[in-house]
């Protein structure tokens, strides 16, 4: 696919994701980027989501839980890159109120209004969400403390972008604080081509150099890269199965799940905008 057909990939199955939950409370959003619970389950706490609506849970659809690992602090200004239906957006709101600001970016229309939806159940008043490509970012130049995402940048089709944008974005000093899919070591072209792995959005995954090289040459420094799940070949059969349908070939999807056994890992990547630039 070139740009224009995988950004118009994720602006559809993210839509329908969410016109399932406005339209029902639950709908397809399980099944987004057929991701099964070996990427989604278990990513917040009880206690974390507490007064929040139903709607934003379900439309969760992330690998990880970058507000509990950013380390936020109260007063600052935070933005999240592919919001979504916005759990992770509230949940920074609360961490840093009363004075702090979190700012949720999507491509989706239907996010958005979920999202806001959402923020209106759950009473947060020091929350925006805004329509809009992380690839270019409606906010000015050293405007934010933290810019956090959650298993958004994997899909985008100008990954190179998305960090320069998000450089810009933050102010001197800033943190940038993702969870997201990474690929350990050299995947084989085969799976790269795999059509099944496409739509479970793992085909889009950076090896971990490359993710720490793009951070390094968008101007970021002290990068870490902390695996936080590490996908096994079970977990990632399940994860075919669900995107290829009834009509999986089952040989091959068990020729491909052996050669990545281990090999993809959600993980937590910090990095920092140095203090003078």
């Amino acid at each position: 696919m070139d740009e224009t057909e995988l950004r118009e990939k994720v602006k559809q199955t993210y839509g329908q994701a969410a016109r399932g939950v406005l339209r029902s409370g639950a709908g397809d959003s399980a099944r987004a980027c057929s991701f099964a619970d070996p990427v989604t389950a278990d990513l917040y706490s009880e206690d974390e989501t507490v007064g929040l609506p139903a709607e934003a849970l379900i439309a969760s659809l992330g690998c990880g839980n970058p507000c509990a690992l950013a380390e936020l602090k109260p007063g600052e200004t935070v933005l999240d890159l592919g919001s979504g239906g916005g759990i992770d957006v509230l949940l920074a709101a609360r961490r840093i109120a009363p004075r702090g600001k979190a700012w949720g970016l999507d491509i989706t229309d239907e996010m958005v209004e979920l999202a806001r939806e959402n923020q209106g159940k759950a009473g947060v008043l020091n929350a925006e969400f805004l329509r809009g490509e992380i690839e270019s970012i409606p906010l000015p130049d050293a405007s934010v403390d933290v810019v956090i995402s959650n298993c958004v940048i994997n899909l985008s089709p100008g990954k190179e972008r998305v960090m320069a944008e998000a450089f810009r974005v933050l102010r001197p000093g800033g943190r940038l604080g993702i969870s997201d899919i990474v690929v350990r070591g050299a995947m084989p072209e085969e799976v790269r081509r795999s059509m099944e792995l496409s739509m479970g959005c793992l085909a889009g995954a950076m090896e971990e150099r490359e993710y720490r090289e793009r951070l390094a040459s968008a101007g970021f420094e002290a990068i870490e890269v902390e695996p936080t799940r590490i996908y096994s070949a079970e977990d990632l059969r399940r994860i075919m199965l669900a995107g290829a349908g009834a009509d999986a070939d089952g040989t091959d999807i068990e020729r491909i799940v052996t050669m990545v056994d281990g090999k993809f890992i959600s993980a937590f990547v910090r990095a920092r905008k140095p203090a003078a630039v």
